[in-house]
């Protein structure tokens, strides 16, 4: 049996990284972890999640500022950003998660850490680049690619000689933008869009297609675009992108209407937010006769790529580029590269969140993804404008749907609304454990809170059947009941869809 340095090694030190390395050294393999950046942690800690949501909550926070009146208080003259200070704050969340991901940690784990560039000589030997410039060759019994992704940069005429931002600078500028325009629709572009909006920036949205968050319902969509654009946020959709040009002092960008007229806009600041690419260049994947494509690693259901001693997670499939898909992945890998068990990845239920104000939550199927798959649903829903708790924090807007199958079992829940990350969460616990509707309508939750509009939408559809003709009929027959005391016959019925 030939010998390796390693039993198990890992290139990149991202959320799906991290995770495999660390199981597999607690489970007692020999692990090395490769990382080009110089410090682990990846996009998510220092140019993704992490500052995203510390300045997204910044943003949240003046904007409350700023609309005292709402809520029964005097009006308040707000002194404009210093987005030096913002920027602090970012930097020191980032700087207080750190050690979490750190060397040392890891060490402690038993994982070795290199830092540099790998590039595969083999199909079980890399060459390190360090960053020192020194070089050395190490090998592994197995590996695992955990590389990434970073921002989708389009062969737009200009654009490589016009300043633009992705997410690796948008957070660490030295003053705030007075205007910043936007290429793309998706959810980093509308979280920073109403981020920097709130803050004070005049900003513009340039998106392809005809909706913003495309691969979402339109109506859900919509609900968030509509309150962005109460907020000052400028959309422009269906445009083909033309070209760009540095004007000094500021960027212009022009593009095609839906109409076929040739538009542009002017603004301080471009940030390109136009999808995610994988990183796979520079690795020495196509020498190794390792599968891959712009889109990312193919890799079967175990996350296997065409060399079954080479594995693939996170981003750089270019499946699901989330952080929480990562780290689910990473655990695959794990049972299936060190503990030899055949897992599979499922992604049914992989749940996501845009963290617009309101967010937008899902979890499995939409509408537009039911009927592209032609299957048959019932549907549900909430308003927030409904619940106590949501009007008592003056967050009216948004609603919650619930698509059921023709066994009444959920295919999919989206929630526009305040909080709805959070609000998710119990859908996943009730879809992974199985748990009936019934049960969930049943349980008490404590008045006031958001999360009894799960419980309300859960029992809409059981109320249909109890409360239904044939019972009330059966009921009076039993029982002698008279019926209504008052009123005409009201209430909500769900929609039936195919």
């Amino acid at each position: 049996m030939p010998k390796y340095d390693y039993d198990i090694a890992v290139i990149g030190a991202g959320a799906a990284g991290l995770t495999v390395a660390a199981g597999a050294s607690q489970a007692g393999a020999k692990t090395l972890l490769v990382e080009q950046e110089p410090n682990l942690g990846g996009d998510c800690l220092h140019y993704g999640c992490v500052p995203s949501k510390t300045l997204i909550r910044t943003s949240h926070v003046y904007h409350q500022m700023k609309n005292a009146a709402r809520y029964g208080l005097p009006d308040m003259d707000v002194p404009a950003v210093d987005f030096r200070r913002v920027r602090e704050r970012i930097q020191r969340v980032i700087a207080t998660i750190q050690p979490h991901d750190s060397p040392e940690r890891f060490c402690g784990l038993g994982v070795q850490v290199k830092f540099g560039r790998a590039v595969f000589l083999d199909d079980h030997q890399v060459l390190i680049e360090t960053n020192d410039g020194k070089a050395e060759r190490v090998s592994s019994k197995t590996w695992v690619v955990a590389t990434g992704s970073s921002a989708a940069v389009p062969p737009l005429e200009g654009l490589d000689a016009t300043p633009y931002l992705t997410n690796r600078e948008i957070f660490s500028l030295d003053a705030l933008p007075s205007s910043l325009a936007i290429l793309g629709g998706g959810p980093i572009a509308v979280e920073l869009a109403q981020a920097f909006a709130r803050l004070g920036s005049r900003v513009e949205v340039i998106q392809r297609s005809g909706q913003i968050l495309s691969k979402e319902d339109e109506d859900m969509a919509g609900l968030v675009q509509t309150i962005l654009e109460r907020e000052g946020v400028r959309f422009h959709l269906n445009t083909e992108l033309l070209r760009v040009r540095d004007l000094g002092h500021e960027r212009e960008i022009f593009f095609r209407t839906g109409n076929g007229e040739e538009s542009s806009v002017k603004a301080a600041a471009l940030l390109v937010a136009l999808g995610r690419k994988a990183t796979v260049h520079g690795l020495g994947l196509s020498g190794v006769r390792v599968e891959h494509d712009h889109k990312g690693i193919k890799v079967d259901a175990r996350l296997r790529t065409s060399q079954k001693h080479i594995f693939a997670c996170g981003d750089v499939t270019g499946a699901y580029q989330f952080t929480h898909a990562a780290g689910y992945e990473g655990g695959v890998v794990v049972a299936n590269a060190v503990f030899h068990l055949p897992r599979k990845a499922d992604y049914t239920w992989m749940p996501a969140c845009t963290y617009t104000d309101p967010e937008f939550a899902s979890l499995g199927l939409n509408e537009k993804q039911a009927r592209q798959q032609g299957l048959e649903y019932t549907l549900w829903t909430e308003e927030f404008a409904e619940n106590d708790r949501s009007l008592a924090e003056e967050e009216r807007e948004g609603r919650i749907k619930l698509l059921l199958d023709r066994k009444n079992k959920p295919l999919g829940v989206q929630i526009v609304g305040p909080r709805a990350g959070e609000l998710l969460s119990e859908w996943v616990a009730v879809v992974n454990g199985k748990v009936k509707l019934s049960t969930m309508a049943g349980a008490v939750h404590p008045y006031p809170t958001l999360a009894e509009i799960n419980k309300r939408v859960a029992g809409r559809h059981l109320s249909e059947k109890i409360f239904s003709d044939g019972v009330k009929k059966t009921l009076k027959f039993f029982f002698g009941f008279k019926g209504r005391a008052c009123g005409n016959e009201t209430g909500k019925t769900m929609e039936k869809t195919k």
